[in-house]
């Protein structure tokens, strides 16, 4: 029971990889709060986590992580309910508008942003606030492909998600004395209900190449919900302690680490995004 008598909060936790996360943790005795927008979704996963795992504590809040007063009233209510928090897990988030960036609609794109960025930050910056006193806690971005490619026609998307793994890196810093990690989290190419989103959308809004893409892990399932959630696990757990300012890869990256490649990742950009210069590429044209 790798999370016993941790007490966890998963946003996006009704459907997809956020419903996964919250029963991974429930495996290893964890009690949650789990939010989401939709409020018969969320009851009905609250249920069937309830019935499953009657040993722990489930409880639900409807909020949109947009809006600040929602994330208030859920991190108020995550603190009374539990009593406590030791992680949360930032997992809600939207693609956004598909399509040119002069053709889609520039409000769904702010709102995008205001969903995956902003509502991802403030509830970070509630977090930090539980944790800081307790001088303890895990906080869970989940970023994915869109921070480490370009999305052409998916650009809130793109957009959004490097900049979480670049808030990440910054947060990490900022805490790490208080004994907070942060860490983001690439789940995989995921065959979810935003999959569906991107090939009901067509080649002509995301581009053949992509739907394409899309179409080929439809098929084929994708990357299975279990690896990113394990990561989570892990990543929530004391194994992971000392570990903060990284972007793992649930499918690739060798985690759980020894206490040997953590401190060769405490001194070290290893799991980082970074900009590559000419002479990274064996090109000898920058300035010397």
């Amino acid at each position: 029971m790798k999370l016993a008598e941790r007490c966890a909060l998963v946003t996006g936790a009704s459907l997809g990889l956020g419903a996964e996360i919250a029963e991974a943790f429930a495996t290893e005795g964890a009690s949650l709060m789990l939010c989401a927008r939709n409020v018969t979704e969320l009851e009905a996963q609250r249920a069937r986590l309830a019935a499953a795992y009657p040993a722990i504590r489930v409880f639900t809040h409807r909020a949109d992580v947009a809006n600040r007063a929602d994330v208030d009233s859920l991190f108020a209510a995550a603190v009374g309910s539990l009593g406590k928090l030791d992680v949360v897990v930032n997992n809600a988030g939207v693609y956004g508008p598909l399509g040119a960036i002069e053709e889609i609609d520039w409000d769904e794109w702010v709102q995008a942003i205001s969903i995956n960025l902003n509502g991802l930050v403030y509830c970070s910056r509630k977090a930090v606030e539980a944790f800081k006193p307790q001088r303890y806690g895990k906080i869970i971005n989940l970023s994915g492909g869109g921070a480490t490619n370009p999305l052409p026609r998916i650009s809130a998307y793109a957009a959004s998600k490097a900049a979480v793994v670049r808030f990440t890196e910054t947060l990490a810093l900022e805490v790490k004395e208080h004994g907070i990690d942060v860490n983001a989290v690439a789940p995989g190419a995921l065959a979810t209900r935003l999959t569906d989103q991107l090939l009901a959308a067509g080649p002509e809004r995301v581009g053949a190449a992509m739907h394409q893409r899309m179409s080929k892990i439809q098929e084929e399932g994708g990357t299975p919900l279990g690896i990113g959630a394990s990561l989570c696990v892990y990543l929530a757990s004391a194994e992971s302690d000392g570990v903060t300012g990284r972007l793992l890869a649930a499918q690739w990256d060798a985690w759980p680490f020894s206490d040997e490649i953590k401190a060769k990742l405490a001194t070290s950009d290893i799991y980082t995004l970074r900009r590559i210069v000419a002479a990274d590429r064996g090109e000898a044209f920058d300035k010397k």
